[in-house]
């Protein structure tokens, strides 16, 4: 084989994928590192409000459920069952964030759920960060009630009735989601496949309510990151669908003008008061000033 025959190293395959490999870490870190420490660097301290709540909301509470009192005021507040009415599950999943899982240490996911919201803070916004951590808690909360009324079996998508009565609180759908969401949006495959990697691996060991719900968060993550860049499209497409009944609203109505090719009725002509003299007309108002001229 000659020299001229030999593929050259910076093209051969595996140095490709090595410098592939390294500039997706490379911006990975810029986006996910880099410039989220920019912007808290520009914002200050306050840009970690929601870490901070977050991670003291679920230490107070960790600590009140320490007492029996408590931890009935506790469940009351943000205990989530499916056996419980739908909209009572709703009013109690906003606390129930801040309610840790039974079978989860506390101080163990503290790190990452300030991490998540900390970091889903600067990057999205206060906002976004709190809708994205919501709509992925109720998606696992609705679509459990769902897997629970299919019953076991359906190709294991089903869950057993027993799991209607079991607790079902923790930040940790939301953190799943807030991660999942950001490595769409920022394009981070090393997140995205440490956290859905992580949560699939779960659903596989331990097949119980949290991984099915932790995937349903992964999965809505997925969806609502995907469809982050397309808003302006998606508003134009509903404006335009909403115009469709207005406009045919519209030609319905009752036309008041006149047919083409018909004349109105006559415009009534308005009385001028009593006592007055109508005004000259402008061929006698030039005379009459032509002969006081002549006069003078």
């Amino acid at each position: 084989m000659t020299t001229e025959g030999r593929i050259p190293w910076c093209r051969s395959l595996p140095a490709r994928l090595a410098r592939f490999t390294g500039r997706t870490l490379w911006a990975e870190w810029h986006s996910i590192v880099v410039d989220p420490v920019r912007r808290l660097l520009r914002r200050g301290v306050f840009g970690l409000l929601l870490g901070f709540v977050a991670a003291f909301g679920v230490v107070f509470f960790h600590d009140i459920a320490q007492h029996p009192l408590g931890a009935t005021w506790v469940e009351r507040l943000g205990g989530v069952r499916a056996d419980l009415p739908l909209w009572l599950s709703l009013l109690r999943t906003p606390v129930s964030l801040y309610v840790p899982a039974l079978d989860l240490p506390v101080w163990a996911g503290i790190t990452q759920l300030f991490l998540a919201f900390a970091l889903a803070e600067v990057v999205l916004g206060r906002a976004r960060t709190l809708a994205i951590a919501y709509a992925t808690t109720v998606a696992g909360t609705l679509t459990a009630r769902v897997m629970i009324a299919m019953g076991p079996g359906w190709w294991g998508l089903g869950l057993p009735p027993d799991c209607a009565h079991v607790l079902d609180t923790g930040p940790s759908a939301a953190v799943v989601g807030l991660f999942t969401y950001l490595a769409v949006v920022r394009r981070a495959p090393v997140v995205f496949t440490l956290t859905g990697g992580s949560m699939v691996w779960e659903s596989i060991a331990v097949p119980n309510l949290a991984g099915r719900e932790h995937l349903i968060a992964v999965g809505s993550a997925i969806v609502l990151g995907l469809l982050h860049g397309h808003r302006p499209r998606l508003q134009a497409r509903l404006r335009s669908l909403l115009r469709i009944p207005e406009r045919g609203y519209a030609l319905a109505q009752p036309s008041t003008s006149p047919a083409p090719g018909t004349a109105g009725p006559p415009a009534s002509p308005v009385p001028a008061p009593a006592g007055s003299v109508p005004p000259p007309p402008a061929a006698g108002r030039a005379q009459d000033a032509a002969m006081t001229s002549l006069e003078r």
